[in-house]
């Protein structure tokens, strides 16, 4: 026993002072005492250095001053991992299960999260992945309605940046279209002088104040330029003109007098409120996993992986998991190589194959009964330019030789028994706060509600966030989704709008020092789940 909580130690990068080590061994259940106060160390605001050498009296702050009781935390069995491709060597016979064991729940708390402590587990001591126990016999209702994967091409030139834009106008003209006060409308080149009502539909090409507060937007359609005066004397509509961006396609109704013209409406594209869908299953929703990451919280993440499995929570949590039949992962489930300076001083794992091996490691050990779904992020071996296609096989081989592992692109579209759902990673968020005064990364769902409402999941063009100039532009909006799925902030969100679930899945990473330094306090371990058409939020770590 003394190697094997040594080694759990070293795995992390953590050193025990003799004190320090003392007080693990002499803890009830030294193994899982070992386990939690790991999970503890590495998610608090620790420094590399500050691990060298981890004295009793952290041990003592950290875990309350309490050994960890036997029947409030498992017993775990340690053993050896095969390499991936053995997984299919290890048969049925190879089996052995300890007792199964209670779970003790805390009580949930006023900021509504469901904790889950591990009191007891079943432990399978020699699976590798239990997928390739058995075949499941669920029948899916799976469809991908949109995915880029194989449709984007452009050739950097400039007549592919004026299509693409064409797309893009075309796509949200035809969603404007269907706006009663927009069915009638008038080309710019097509304004006449006599005309003093303008129904127009447009896209933003520049934005100015003028020194009296007043805003004048310079607009453009397929056929001319206008430029529309919003003034701050209609505090409504100017609120309105304020959350306007740059490249993006709405409706105005202006007066006209002479060559002067005053908006007095502003149309965006935005959605009808949709009706809630019956559905009888659980979909858990992730993101920015990052594994291979120092900062990624391996312990926390098992204990959700053993939730999934019915093997953490009380008997109710359990029959939530019982009920879980999708699983998207939003992007990022790796940290990957060379996506920031320096990165690989912060990288547990400096190989992008090894670090999607490791990924597959998990995910395979994930009931065969659930599907799983996963696309880019910024961090993912993809394009770092939207859209993203899929995960290339040569970089995850791993993970596409998993039973029931689908791999879409960035953002897509799918159908899970009737339930759409729109993921997107999220990098647009990048500029949005800087784009449109009061919005901010702690309450990225408000950031949610502005891009559904602007149908577009990145309107800036050449900014922040990397566009490629398609032929198409497949970041619009088309399909109105059930469920609006994001991640890439590391902040875990939820808001209903017009009856669309908007979440966005936070993490399995603690603060990184980017993060630090822009002052994001991310929420890691926080697991939303839509179960039976309601939200619910898991927390697998205090």
């Amino acid at each position: 026993m003394t190697n094997n909580i040594l080694l759990k130690f070293a795995k992390k990068g953590i050193n025990l002072s003799p004190d320090a080590y003392k007080k693990v061994m002499s803890s009830d259940n030294p193994l899982n005492f070992a386990s939690d106060l790991i999970v503890k160390l590495k998610s608090s605001d620790f420094k590399p250095v500050d691990l060298i050498s981890v004295n009793g009296e952290t041990v003592d702050e950290i875990t309350g001053n309490k050994t960890i009781k036997d029947n409030e935390k498992s017993d775990e069995t340690e053993t050896s991992s095969p390499e991936v491709n053995d997984a299919s060597e290890v048969s049925k016979d190879s089996i052995s299960k300890k007792s199964e064991l209670e779970i003790k729940e805390k009580e949930t708390s006023p900021d509504g999260i469901i904790r889950i402590e591990e009191s007891e587990k079943v432990v399978d001591a020699k699976i590798k992945f239990k997928r390739n126990l058995e075949k499941s016999d669920v029948t899916y209702d799976y469809e991908v309605i949109q995915d880029s994967s194989n449709k984007s091409y452009t050739s950097g030139e400039i007549g592919d940046l004026i299509t693409y834009f064409q797309s893009r106008y075309e796509k949200l003209h035809k969603i404007l279209k269907q706006r009663p006060d927009l069915k009638a409308t008038t080309k710019v080149a097509d304004i006449d002088d006599s005309q003093t009502t303008l129904n127009l539909i447009l896209m933003v090409r520049e934005i100015r104040s003028t020194k009296n507060g007043h805003k004048f937007v310079e607009f453009e359609d397929d056929t001319g330029n206008i430029s529309i005066l919003f003034s701050n004397k209609n505090e409504e509509l100017f609120a309105e003109a304020e959350k306007l961006v740059k490249d993006e396609v709405v409706g105005v109704i202006a007066n006209k007098d002479g060559d002067f013209v005053i908006a007095n409406q502003l149309i965006y594209p935005d959605v009808i409120r949709i009706s809630e869908k019956e559905m009888d299953f659980g979909i858990v929703f992730l993101s920015d996993v990052h594994i291979g990451s120092l900062t990624f919280l391996e312990d926390a993440f098992q204990k959700f992986i053993d939730w999934l499995n019915c093997e953490y929570g009380t008997e109710e949590q359990r029959k939530i998991a019982e009920d879980i039949k999708y699983l998207i992962i939003a992007g990022d489930i790796v940290d990957g190589i060379g996506v920031y300076p320096n990165q690989d001083k912060e990288l547990s794992i400096k190989d992008i194959r090894l670090q999607y091996d490791e990924a597959a490691r998990f995910l395979g050990n994930i009931r065969s009964d659930i599907k799983i779904i996963i696309t880019p992020g910024n961090h993912d071996a993809s394009r770092l330019a939207e859209p993203q296609p899929a995960v290339p096989e040569e970089y995850a081989k791993s993970l596409y030789q998993i039973d029931n592992v689908e791999f879409v692109s960035n953002p897509a579209v799918v159908s899970l028994d009737g339930i759409k759902v729109l993921i997107y990673h999220g990098e647009s968020f990048n500029e949005l706060p800087m784009a449109i005064k009061g919005l901010s990364y702690e309450k990225n769902e408000d950031m949610m509600v502005e891009l559904m409402r602007k149908r577009h999941l990145a309107p800036i063009y050449g900014e922040r966030t990397p566009l490629a100039s398609e032929l198409e532009d497949y970041l619009v909006i088309e399909h109105v989704p059930d469920i609006f799925h994001t991640g890439h902030i590391h902040i875990n969100s939820y808001k209903k709008y017009k009856g669309i679930h908007m979440i966005n899945s936070g993490t399995f990473q603690t603060q990184t020092d980017y993060q630090k330094i822009k002052n994001i306090e991310p929420t890691p371990a926080q697991v939303p789940v839509i179960h039976k058409g309601q939200y619910k939020l898991f927390r697998f770590i205090d």
